[in-house]
């Protein structure tokens, strides 16, 4: 079925870089390899040694359109197939991803520099238990029977939508896009994704892996830019369901061009996401916790890190002096080393955003920047996009470093009095996707969780995102919801009545 024109290594292999280079220049469309129309590449470019790895096929409206047909074909007979087959199909898929874990691992530790050990296997891991979770729901796709009249037989089924145009980011491009297709293909649809052109490897494999199961067309993977192919793929006239991560500046132009042909959408947006921190907390828990809230070792490039730190002031001090203690002792290098716990940035222009906001920060009269764990030395990563971790204190709540999101190693720690007015700060952003509180009063931990405006808030843990556990936010950080039994049932059918007149 396949049909590549480059030899590929081993199955599975661990040599990310043969597989890199043997992924080079593909989409995989309609159930096969096949290049871009045009003939056009991109770069590759492992961000931890500045080194070209690969080259990815540029898309355009020639590729989007070859692949939404397919999809739209393969669509009328996958529907087809009785809901537990499609859910079945998909249980099989995560197994082989398991089988692949390792490689995948290292592949997205290649094209993204996140860390292997703490970020890229962890990863790998949860999108085959995201295929693994939908996979079992293909029975819920149920009606209902309606009380309508008695001689009336009137009942509800649930249908697909049909072709879902997904678009992936990518700081964890993986587990975003296993959210968006895994639901979406239980459900009946079948989908195109257009990945981001920072990390279209490793979702590439995925996508060949996959369709050693499932029939060809019902999963379609192009890569390539927004306006020359993400934009086609959005407009297309047989794309019936849109799904989006990604910045609030591109979800809105998503939006209105769904809009434009009264199609549903889906978007997670990003955040802004505020951890409060109260003096009677678990202390060495919480500082845990604060890294891990923070994303350090994915170097915060996140949209629920918690990149606003409120601590209650009698702990306020020791908290800092703490967390930077905490990440100095982080190892920063080679993300294919196992030794490695934070990694690098993803590209040159976010290196550079991220450097602007820290030189502001620094900048500020009475800002102080705790620059945190250090450099690798190792000659091979001097090209590298490293960057320390920083702490800042003594910026006030009107500092862009507070109110817009960086998706950076930067978080602002102030410190609180009073419970009612840490919850107005906490509140007062246009972003709402997640929050965490950190107290041994649960009384008023559930108290703050019912009034803090976001989507997901947690008390004293800030996972990431979880199968089974509902996840989107309020505000500027989206519609709609993913991760969920709500989420195939609501984002990826239709509800249609069917009434019987038995009289």
């Amino acid at each position: 079925m396949l049909d590549t024109p480059h030899p590929t290594p081993a199955d599975p292999t661990t040599d990310c870089r043969a597989l890199a280079k043997a992924l080079s220049g593909l989409h995989f469309v309609g159930g096969r390899y096949v290049p871009a129309r045009s003939g056009k590449t991109f770069a590759v470019v492992n961000p931890a040694t500045g080194e070209e790895v690969a080259r990815a096929a540029e898309g355009d409206a020639a590729d989007v359109d070859a692949a939404v047909q397919d999809a739209a074909r393969a669509q009328k007979e996958w529907a087809k197939v009785p809901a537990r087959k499609r859910g079945a199909l998909v249980h099989q898929c995560a197994a082989l991803l398991k089988a692949h874990q390792e490689e995948l691992s290292r592949l997205i530790a290649l094209e993204t520099g996140k860390a292997l050990r703490t970020e890229s296997r962890v990863e790998a891991g949860v999108v085959a238990d995201v295929f693994e979770f939908f996979g079992g729901l293909g029975s819920e796709l149920k009606g209902e029977s309606v009380p309508f009249a008695p001689n009336v037989l009137s009942v509800t089924v649930r249908e697909p939508l049909g072709v879902v145009g997904a678009i992936i980011p990518w700081n964890v491009p993986l587990l975003l896009m296993a959210l968006k297709i895994a639901p979406a293909l239980v459900a009946g649809n079948t989908v195109v994704v257009k990945s981001a052109e920072e990390a279209p490897l490793t979702v590439l494999r995925i996508c060949e892996l996959m369709n050693r199961i499932l029939p060809p067309g019902c999963f379609n993977m192009l890569s390539g830019f927004g306006p020359e192919c993400g934009a086609p793929l959005v407009t297309h006239p047989k794309v019936r369901k849109v799904t989006f991560t990604g910045s609030v500046e591109t979800g809105k132009i998503v939006a209105k061009a769904a809009a434009d042909k009264l199609v549903p959408v889906t978007l997670e947006l990003g955040g802004k996401s505020p951890m409060i921190v109260f003096a009677d907390c678990d202390f060495e828990k919480t500082v845990a916790g604060a890294i891990t809230s923070m994303r350090f070792t994915r170097q915060g490039q996140s949209c629920t890190a918690a990149s606003r730190i409120y601590v209650e002031r009698p702990i306020f001090e020791a908290f800092v002096a703490e967390m930077k203690k905490a990440v100095d002792a982080m190892v920063m290098g080679d993300p294919l080393d196992e030794k490695t716990d934070i990694g690098t940035i993803i590209s040159e222009g976010q290196f550079e955003k991220v450097q602007g906001f820290i030189e502001e920060g620094k900048r500020t009269a009475g800002a102080t920047a705790h620059e945190c764990s250090a450099m690798p030395t190792d000659p091979a990563l001097k090209k590298g996009l490293f960057l320390r971790p920083v702490i800042f204190t003594g910026l006030d709540g009107n500092s862009r470093l507070v109110r817009e999101e960086i998706f950076g190693p930067v978080t602002v720690i102030q410190p609180f009095d009073d419970a009612e007015a840490v919850l107005a700060e906490a509140n007062d952003s246009e972003y709402g996707l997640a929050a965490s509180l950190w107290t041994n009063n649960l009384k008023v931990g559930l108290d703050l969780a019912h009034r803090l405006e976001a989507g997901l808030v947690q008390i004293n843990q800030n996972l990431v995102v979880q199968a089974n556990l509902s996840y989107g936010g309020v505000k500027s950080s989206g519609l709609g919801k993913e991760a969920s039994l709500e989420a195939m049932l609501e984002h990826f059918t239709h509800k249609k009545t069917i009434m019987v007149n038995m009289a």
